[in-house]
């Protein structure tokens, strides 16, 4: 798995928490959700490319 789509996935988990921990801030929660559904994106369409596309 690329370094930079690992490092987003870490991101996206880590604001989920924060956004799941403080109710004021909901928001993070919901930009937790985007960034982790364009890195599942992003992984797969690596998966169905073969790789290193």
């Amino acid at each position: 798995m690329n370094i930079a789509l690992l490092i987003i996935i870490v991101v996206a988990i880590v604001l989920a928490i924060v956004g799941g921990m403080n109710a004021a801030l909901s928001w993070l929660l919901w930009v937790a959700l985007i960034i982790g559904v364009i890195a599942l994106i992003a992984f797969l369409l690596r998966v169905v490319r073969g790789g290193n596309a």
